[in-house]
């Protein structure tokens, strides 16, 4: 007997390879027949689950929030239908409760079948752009339990023995403000799921039935006896941090904490989020299943070239206390589980960031999701129309390297940035500007990735809403070891265009009526800063200046480096080396200091406009409610005692 059992390890590879290449097969199978446009841009992923659910490989592109979760929803439709499964039997589930992560993400599952025995089952998850509930695109921030959010598919035949169910694929898809695509999204993900069978059949057929279970089995047990090495390999020991949820909008000022203490013990490691905050009055909660697929996402980043399947689960334990934020229970709303998902992440990174500082990572922009659905009055026919947006922005910057800039979220990074002409052509809104957005990245000795703003405008539509959920208007992105906050996210109407004022809705509201003319902008945050930003290479600012990433001003005020301007239209700037080292050195001797300021003294100057967003944010850690002005005091508290820890503490005197 090998290493692995009784394959030879030629075998082994040669499998090991073909079970990840047969769901890419999916993938490629999923992107090229579905309907829906979200699915189009990859927010979809699959997987390969042996008998008993568990994950035998994921593909190259599958977004990691899915990943952690595919083997509890492949395990919860063999829970239903073991004992009544037949060859050409397809099922459906999305279910957040039992495994999955919120209910527009709907799973496909096929049993595959060798003779009368289930050797595998193909799983195709696919976000739907709306599927029911109180608003277009299902994201209600009014939801305080899942009646809002659409509906919820426990496991259900929608092939039976080859068949399609049409009473019952119907009976879905009119629960949805767009059937035809439900309909033909379904179809897809259904036929991804036989090129899988095809597949594994054609393995079956060259190798043999028995050798290819050999080979689910022995895929995990490699990827566990590797990750069990790798932990193994590290000091035993316990390290905390915390992250927050700006708010609660049902309850009072505040921001929300998740606390994460990871230990490693031998070759294993728990995660425990006690002392995490109840769970909250709006769909900002998270189900089990997608708090464990954020470990699961967080941790694997830092071991890049392990196979993740379910031998990369077997030596993480994770304790997460019932009806908190990370382990909400039916009926609570859970379709915002991306909020917390993304707080786990980062918060992963940051610990694991000291665990293997070689491979330290600060905080990235935080994934939101824009909705806006109505009548489209360019077309008779089919004329209800979605526009489910999310944009890409920035990731922390490293140890030894600048973040990376506009890049899909760590939620996913399989997913696409939406083209806008293809967003043009199916929905009534014209986009004006899509750059990257100067001095939205963190400051560091290496800098945090650039985010970017979009700018769009209604045309023509009628009966017409929008809606928004996103995060880090308050609990903004952090940088870490001396590292800088990044920028404010949110969004701002102007009704009528441009020259009108500006309503600033900020990061979390649902079915706010727009009209034609009414245009939105809004930014998405750069990485997190690494390192004290004093200590950035004065050249390294200057090329960010000529790159638009970093202002003349705030490369004074972040860095403390004077720039003047050569040749504007030829970008040349040069240093002015002596005033840099006086600035530095008077920043050095004050910044400490700012963080103690009388936060409403600050908040006033604010108002008078005698310092702007930025400096509150990165020089006093002051927060606002920023369509007021007015001072939020619980949320600058804990914002200014996480910079203390996170920044403040890693600044030479």
């Amino acid at each position: 007997m090998s290493e692995f059992g009784s394959l030879h390890p030629v075998t082994f590879e040669v499998l090991k390879n073909a079970f990840i290449t047969t769901v890419d097969q999916m993938g490629e199978q999923v992107l090229r027949t579905c309907y829906s446009f979200v699915i189009f841009n990859r927010d979809f992923s699959s997987a390969l689950n042996d008998a008993n659910g568990d994950s035998i490989a994921q593909g190259n592109f599958d977004i990691a929030v899915h990943v952690g979760t595919l083997h509890y929803t492949a395990k919860d439709a063999i829970r239903v239908f073991k004992d009544e499964m037949k060859p050409g039997d397809v099922y459906m589930v999305n279910d957040p409760y039992a495994g999955g992560t919120h209910f527009p993400d709907v799973r496909v599952i096929r049993p595959i079948f060798v003779g009368d025995e289930v050797i595998a089952h193909a799983q195709s998850n696919g976000h739907w752009s709306d599927v029911g509930g109180s608003v277009p695109g299902s994201f209600d921030v009014s939801a305080r339990d899942m009646f809002k959010e659409g509906i919820r598919i426990t496991p259900v035949r929608i092939y039976d023995g080859g068949r399609f169910c049409h009473d019952v694929a119907n009976m879905i898809a009119a629960n949805t403000r767009d059937p035809a695509s439900v309909i033909g999204d379904m179809h897809a993900q259904a036929e991804a799921t036989r090129v899988a069978e095809r597949e594994i059949l054609r393995l079956v057929d060259k190798y043999g039935k028995d050798t290819v279970l050999e080979g689910f089995r022995e895929v995990q047990n490699y990827v566990e006896r590797a990750t069990r090495q790798r932990i193994a390999a590290l000091p035993d020991g316990t390290w905390e941090t915390i992250d927050y949820i700006d708010r609660d909008p049902a309850g009072g000022e505040g921001m929300i904490p998740i606390k994460v203490k990871l230990t490693i013990k031998g070759d294993e490691v728990i995660y425990d989020f006690t002392g995490s905050h109840p769970c909250i009055g709006t769909l900002y909660n998270s189900a089990f299943g997608t708090t464990f697929s954020a470990v699961v996402a967080g941790m694997k980043t830092f071991f890049p070239d392990l196979p993740l399947n379910s031998g990369f689960y077997r030596p993480i334990k994770v304790i997460a206390p019932e009806d908190t934020i990370v382990n909400a229970k039916w009926p609570i709303a859970v379709t915002g589980f991306l909020m917390p998902f993304e707080k786990i992440m980062n918060s992963i990174y940051e610990i694991w960031s000291k665990i293997m500082p070689e491979r330290a990572i600060a905080c990235a922009f935080n994934l939101e999701y824009l909705l806006t659905g109505g009548r489209d009055r360019r077309h008779d026919a089919k004329n209800i129309f979605m526009f489910y947006d999310w944009l890409p922005g920035g990731w922390g910057g490293r140890n030894g390297k600048d973040g990376s800039n506009v890049t899909t979220a760590c939620f996913g990074t399989g997913l696409m940035a939406q083209p806008v002409e293809g967003q043009e052509r199916t929905s009534p809104i014209l986009c004006h500007e899509m750059e990257m957005l100067t001095d939205s990245a963190g400051p560091g000795q290496w800098r945090g990735g650039v985010g970017l703003r979009k700018t769009s405008t209604i045309g023509e539509a009628d009966n017409v809403v929008i809606s928004y959920i996103c995060d880090r208007e308050r609990a903004i992105v952090w940088g870490i070891n001396g590292g800088l906050p990044g920028y404010p996210h949110g969004l701002a109407l102007h009704r009528g265009g441009r020259d009108n004022p500006e309503e600033w809705l900020g990061t979390i509201f649902s079915d706010v009526p727009i009209q034609k003319g009414d245009l939105f902008t809004r930014p998405t945050s750069g990485g997190g800063g690494f390192g004290d930003p004093l200590l950035r290479d004065p050249a390294l600012v200057v090329e960010d200046v000529a790159d638009d990433y970093v202002s003349i001003e705030r490369a004074a005020k972040d860095y403390g480096v004077v720039i003047r301007t050569v040749d504007q239209d030829r970008a040349e700037y040069e240093v002015d080396l002596p005033a840099t080292e006086k600035l530095r050195a008077e920043i050095r001797a004050q910044r400490k200091g700012w963080l103690e300021e009388p936060a409403e003294a600050v908040a006033e100057r604010y108002r008078k406009g005698e310092i702007d967003q930025l400096d509150l944010v990165r020089r006093y850690g002051v927060i606002l409610d920023w369509a007021s002005g007015e001072l939020l005091v619980n949320s600058t508290n804990e914002f200014r005692e996480m910079f203390k820890k996170r920044s403040a503490a890693h600044w030479a005197s």
